[in-house]
């Protein structure tokens, strides 16, 4: 397909800003923040963006800089699914396509979303409750994978999380007398709480023994938690005073996550009793099943061919190389995934996912993208990270992981992003009749959806967690670090 002129400008604006864009990915790849902890990250787009005349939708206070990868402990966080390629590459669509509105005329809002927390879906399930999408034309969702492809009928499944934190007040007295009481001994000899340490390894107990009767095992679903803190004390003969656990979940059912969450509720409420703690219950996020949009997936998809898959030069080759040999492999002519140069169409992507579900699933996997599927037409698209084949199936194994801080590799990646959203929005904006088929199958893929996914699940008023300690750098006395004090003294090895 012969690109219009403003599209081929939206190319030429990609190409242009390349190198100044390569360079703000390393600056975001080097910050490598966690959810709602993307303190300097949020900074610089709001700096890079506002200095292309976009109006930045909030304030944002700039944070001293200081490098933040020299000298940190080694489970620090780093970047595992490119997502500040993900977050460059919609920024370069979203410039691009607005310097070639401007260039060649004609009116039209643009609006990038900074979504934090993606990797716990943390916040587009909040901006749909508060009305953020409700006026949008169309939404391009974007994320760096294993392929080049755009999403089909198969959409992400439901996702929700909660945290749950006991708390060991001894407001009600774990016994109703302490037979030491009076005999002038040391407080050290009574019998203390269990407390909230206790609680906590009670409701991994339990929740891991109700597991297998949450659901039966038929279509694809999944239980996760982490521990957000522990204790905050050092051990002594008083009752740990807090803990908390946060547990996400992905199925493809209303009714699998309520009856999970039901179950999870239950086994707080009796950990509550047998550690003599308070037990309360925050939400962090309740995501809807995505809702399909063909006219768009195939609109991306052509774009995608239109556009072409890019090429990579020398200098990536040559680190995939040694990272080959570093995973103790030999050096290949071409070390990349075979992926990385196919194109795969919408419809080729569901069979390839449907092998994989029960005929009754619709749905496969979770993330965020899938709020924006129920306020305005949709599509999700991926573009191919480069992938060692040495690596096998292991998308996060760390030599992929160290690509993705390397300009040579990861480049061609967003680039290749940037110049499909731009080209895809302005086939849109210039065909009201390709946009009028988007907005009506819709419309019908809406009407026809299930009425509770019609509104948000969160409420306009919900507070987003972000008060709650997630893990984050912070500066003490040694310094800026991680949360973890950097040492690698953790004592003498015993397995």
């Amino acid at each position: 397909m012969a690109f219009s002129d403003r599209q081929q400008r939206a190319l030429d604006a990609v190409d242009a800003m390349q190198p100044d864009m390569s360079t703000f990915h390393q600056e975001i790849f080097s910050y490598a923040e966690p959810a709602w902890r993307e303190y300097r990250s949020a900074a610089a787009y709001v700096r890079m963006l506002r200095d292309e005349g976009f109006e930045p939708g909030y304030s944002q206070e700039t944070v001293p800089y200081r490098k933040p990868r020299e000298e940190f402990h080694p489970w620090a966080p780093g970047f595992t699914d490119a997502h500040s390629a993900l977050g460059v590459g919609a920024a370069t669509g979203a410039i691009a396509l607005k310097r070639a509105m401007e260039s060649s005329g004609g009116g039209g809002q643009i609006r990038l979303f900074g979504e934090p927390a993606e990797k716990v879906c943390g916040s587009k399930a909040v901006h749909a409750a508060k009305g953020y999408y409700d006026d949008l034309d169309f939404a391009i969702a974007y994320h760096p994978l294993v392929q080049n492809a755009a999403n089909g009928e198969l959409q992400g499944c439901l996702y929700w999380g909660v945290v749950f934190t006991f708390e060991c007040t001894d407001a009600t007295p774990w016994l109703d007398s302490d037979p030491l009481e009076g005999s002038g001994l040391s407080a050290h000899n009574s019998v203390r709480s269990p407390g909230a340490v206790d609680a906590l390894g009670l409701m991994l107990t339990a929740v891991k023994g109700s597991e297998e009767n949450m659901f039966p095992r038929t279509g694809l679903w999944s239980l996760n938690e982490v521990v957000l803190g522990a204790g905050n004390a050092t051990a002594d003969n008083l009752a740990p005073r807090v803990t908390q656990i946060q547990f996400s979940w992905r199925s493809p059912l209303m009714g699998i996550q309520e009856q999970i969450l039901s179950i999870l509720k239950r086994c707080a409420k009796h950990v509550g009793g047998l550690s003599n703690t308070e037990v309360s219950m925050r939400w962090v996020t309740r995501i809807r099943p995505g809702l399909a949009n063909m006219v768009l997936s195939h609109l991306v998809h052509e774009t995608l061919t239109d556009v072409g898959v890019p090429t990579w030069g020398e200098e990536a080759y040559d680190f995939a190389r040694q990272l080959e040999q570093s995973i103790g492999g030999e050096p290949s002519q071409d070390p990349f995934r075979e992926s990385l140069y196919r194109i795969v169409t919408p419809e080729e992507r569901d069979i390839a996912a449907r092998k994989t579900l029960p005929p009754w699933q619709d749905c496969t996997g979770a993330d965020d993208y899938s709020e924006y599927t129920w306020h305005t037409p949709t599509v999700r698209f991926y573009t191919a990270k480069p992938l060692l084949k040495a690596a096998g199936e292991d998308m996060f194994h760390w030599a992929n992981n160290a690509m993705n801080g390397l300009a040579a590799a990861i480049d061609p990646t967003w680039v290749y992003a940037g110049k499909v959203i731009a080209v895809a929005a302005l086939a849109l904006l210039d065909d009201p009749e390709l946009l009028g088929s988007a907005r009506a199958e819709f419309h019908q893929r809406r009407a026809a959806g299930p009425v509770e996914y019609r509104t948000p699940l969160l409420p306009a008023d919900f507070e987003p967690p972000i008060d709650l300690p997630w893990p984050e750098y912070h500066t003490t006395a040694r310094g800026y670090e991680w949360v973890l004090p950097t040492t690698s003294n953790v004592g003498e090895r015993i397995s």
